[in-house]
């Protein structure tokens, strides 16, 4: 009787992985028909499938849902909202960019907002005074193409020339004589790894089935849980969520995704009453990104999983224990199984649970365990650190540098909240600095600078919570204040952890609203 159950299950699998790949076929060949039919009128044919300016171009999903509004708004385009659906999953496929491209600049996709980005001064210069340097990082052109981008930028915006960075030069020449060859080279149109991406690409169909889940959201905590991945209609999934954080809220719902280029995973899921936004790079058996409240992108969680039939060990919650203290530890992971091993001082008092996708464990650190950080092992898995501390040398902010903005009071956009936690670091025997993890704090503000005295920037600008929300005040001219000005502020936070009292300090500024929030800022 199992062997038939195995094998109706099987078949059913395997009927859903048909049903996958057709549907696939089938969008390709609508992505195409849709490009000859909305997109020639102004773009020339170039012999076989080659389209002026379009061809001639690699972008992410969201940079080519940008281009596609822009051709909307600018040029009359008149397109359904499920035909640019297709179009961009049949662009995003056919020139997008391999997982080497995306490295290190994914946190734009990812709507990590408050990134201080490290490009070059004449990229930042030229280009990171309007947008993000991660939105030129994520496409690529030949030479001739960002040199069109230039013209475009000129074009679109006359008095780019004469603004900030750009009216002590001579911007436009700077930009076709040393910038356009300088992206040409760094990011090319042809390059070995979307190449070798393109002959390794796997089938959307290997994402099918279970996959245990690790996370943390700042102001709330660790979460973890499993995500089930079926197949749906068209070139969709059906998602599932049943995890919590550690403090027992339920962290269940689900939803939808779709799979770009083989890899970018994009889904839309709501989690209690909360819908939720998940941008992944889903490769070799894991999924890392980030989950993001879809009114809130600053509500997100770093995200980790690991599919069912990958023995992986995906992190240990929480990643932290004071010497001569017991506590819960888990750990989480996928086809977990063996004992556990800490490092010495550490002992397994009692394993309290154990699956393939967590082990809970009761742990003893001993008075005398050394300070730092060590591998934790379970079976034959590793990969993740566990921190112990006997004294806490230093407090962090995190994020160190924030930005808040005003919103509402009966208007459209909400408030952009400022959220924050308390990163404690310690020292090992040898006096190196190691990270401790997060710890309980009391939270509050203060003016950072004169100015922002002077201004009561701190009785204004909104007010902080006790779990590190900082939760600005509401947009518009403010009667209360010097000239009536808006509820703008510079603001210095401070973290007091609960255990010793050590303090750290951050800046928020509190500005105004954002009216442009593209997908890619």
């Amino acid at each position: 009787m199992k062997t038939t159950r195995l094998r109706q299950h099987a078949g059913i699998l395997a009927l859903a992985m048909t049903s996958l790949m057709l549907a696939q076929a089938q969008a390709a060949q609508e992505g195409q028909a849709l490009l000859e039919s909305k997109c020639v009128g102004c773009h020339i044919p170039e012999g076989g499938d080659a389209i002026s300016r379009i061809s001639h171009q690699r972008k992410t999903p969201e940079g080519w849902l940008m281009s596609i509004a822009r051709m909307q708004l600018m040029h009359g385009l008149n397109i359904a909202d499920d035909e640019r659906r297709t179009l961009v999953k049949y662009l995003a496929d056919k020139q997008g960019l391999a997982p080497d491209e995306t490295e290190g600049v994914r946190y734009a996709m990812e709507r990590r907002l408050n990134t201080v980005e490290t490009f070059d001064e004449q990229l930042s210069q030229t280009c990171g005074r309007c947008h993000s340097g991660a939105r030129v990082a994520l496409q690529r052109r030949p030479a001739k193409e960002w040199e069109h981008l230039v013209h475009f930028h000129l074009g679109q915006w006359p008095s780019l020339e004469y603004q900030a960075q750009a009216r002590d030069r001579d911007w436009l020449d700077l930009a076709l004589a040393e910038m356009v060859p300088e992206l040409a080279k760094r990011y090319p149109l042809d390059s070995q790894a979307w190449s070798e991406w393109q002959k390794a690409r796997p089938e959307a169909k290997v994402l099918l089935g279970q996959w245990a889940f690790s996370g943390h959201m700042l102001a709330k905590g660790d979460v973890r849980g499993v995500m089930t991945v079926s197949a749906d209609t068209g070139d969709t999934f059906k998602v599932e969520v049943n995890g919590q954080y550690a403090d027992g809220t339920p962290f269940v719902g689900g939803g939808s995704a779709i799979l770009y280029n083989g890899y970018e995973w994009r889904g839309n899921v709501k989690i209690g009453d909360t819908r939720m936004r998940q941008v992944f790079a889903a490769l070799n058996g894991e999924m890392k990104g980030r989950m993001f409240d879809a009114e809130h992108d600053e509500r997100g969680l770093d995200f980790s999983a690991a599919q069912q039939g990958q023995a992986r060990l995906l992190a240990v919650q929480p990643a932290y224990v004071r010497a001569g203290s017991e506590v819960e530890l888990t750990l989480v992971g996928s086809g977990l199984q063996g004992s556990a091993q800490l490092g010495a001082g550490l002992e397994v008092v009692k394993v309290l649970e154990a699956t393939p996708t967590q082990v809970r464990l009761r742990v003893k650190a001993a008075a005398t365990a050394a300070p730092g950080r060590r591998s934790v092992v379970l079976g034959d898995l590793g990969g993740v650190d566990l921190a112990v501390y006997k004294d806490i040398a230093e407090v962090k902010v995190v994020p160190a540098f924030s930005i808040a903005r005003v919103g509402e009071n009966g208007g459209s956009t909400p408030k952009v909240q400022g959220r924050f936690e308390a990163e404690a670091w310690g020292r090992d025997d040898e006096g190196q600095p190691y990270r401790i993890g997060y710890l309980p704090a009391k939270w509050s503000v203060q003016p950072f600078d004169e100015r922002a005295r002077e201004d009561e920037d701190v009785k204004f600008a909104g007010q902080m919570q006790k779990d590190g929300v900082f939760v600005p005040g509401a947009a518009g001219p403010n009667p209360q204040r010097k000239m009536m000005t808006n509820n703008a502020g510079n603001l210095k936070v401070i973290a007091e952890l609960e255990e010793g009292g050590q303090k750290g300090e951050g800046q928020l500024i509190v500005t105004v609203q954002r009216w442009n929030n593209p997908p890619l800022p």
